[in-house]
């Protein structure tokens, strides 16, 4: 088996942050053990986020924020990275005990050939693993070789995307997503989500930006790919606010979310049913707004407007 001394040598991780000093301690230290090249862009935070950072070696660098995949791939492309694999993670995330142990061995070990590993991700919700309602197992690329992968440019459900030059493998182990806020801080930030999709949206409709949709071209049939194509030819032509309920139904009964308990039905009833109405009711508004108006640049202003994004 390949010598392990130097694991920590392997792999680089970038986590974008913005006030997150009540996760941000678990997350580093979840990393430690597997990598002392952690890569924070921090979208100017006013808490403690940046001094909790630098207190364990964190590279920090702020930057302003525009959306998730702007500020991702900005990473990739300005940071110092000097490894063989880079890693995504979010601030609210940790890995277990179990891929802590695993990741090391499988990155040390892994062919030529290889050049990326999903990995399946637990989300907590109030405190309870979210096991039903098609939330789990989720396999998601979170690793990949330097160079081989891009972020999508878009507004909201933004993956990465590999060169196509390779094969990728499975991790065992998990990350688990579990978010320490309080639900008025979740429903904001759904909020916000729900204005970003409302975009994304539009743009496929009106071609207002120029949409990224490279994960429909990679040649395996990931989770991610299979759940967007969907999305976009099954759940998208179906009428507004009719589309939300039936989400809700399949995800909760034929997918059994009803098992997940009291925290499993406020999960799915406001992540599968109110969110997609909110943002089938952002998007009703925002073609009412648009009515009449023949070309983007003014659909882009009226957006913008809309929702106090800087759309360009």
């Amino acid at each position: 088996m390949t010598s392990i001394t130097n694991k920590k040598e392997f792999l680089s991780v970038i986590i974008l942050t913005f006030n997150e000093e009540i996760h941000i301690s678990r997350c580093i230290k979840s990393l430690q053990s597997t990598t002392e090249n952690i890569f924070i862009i921090d979208s100017f935070s006013t808490d403690d986020t940046v001094k909790i950072c630098e207190s364990f070696g964190a590279k920090v660098y702020q930057r302003n924020w525009k959306n998730y995949a702007d500020q991702f791939q900005w990473a990739l492309d300005n940071c110092p990275i000097n490894t063989e694999w880079v890693m995504r993670m979010d601030a609210d995330e940790y890995i277990q005990i179990d891929l802590q142990n695993e990741l090391p061995l499988a990155l040390l070990d892994a062919g030529t050939d290889t050049i990326g590993f999903y990995i399946r991700r637990k989300y907590f919700f109030l405190g309870r693993w979210i096991k039903k309602g098609a939330v789990y197992p989720l396999n998601l690329l979170r690793i990949w070789r330097v160079g081989k992968g891009r972020i999508e440019n878009r507004w909201m459900d933004e993956h990465i995307v590999l060169d196509g030059t390779g094969n990728t493998d499975k991790l065992n182990g998990h990350i688990v997503d579990d978010n320490l806020n309080n639900t008025r801080w979740w429903t904001d930030k759904h909020n916000k989500y729900a204005d970003r999709e409302m975009i994304d949206i539009l743009d496929k409709k009106y071609g207002l930006f120029t949409f990224d949709n490279a994960l429909k071209l990679e040649k395996e049939s990931s989770q991610a790919k299979i759940k967007r194509a969907v999305k976009e030819s099954i759940y998208n032509k179906l009428p507004l606010f009719i589309r939300p309920l039936l989400y809700f139904l399949y995800r909760y009964f034929i997918r059994l979310g009803f098992l997940d308990g009291v925290q499993g039905f406020v999960f799915h009833f406001f992540q599968g049913y109110w969110y997609r109405s909110l943002v089938d009711l952002r998007v009703y508004e925002a073609e009412n707004l648009m009515e009449g108006v023949a070309n983007n640049e003014e659909r882009i202003e009226i957006l913008e407007v809309f929702t106090g994004l800087s759309l360009r």
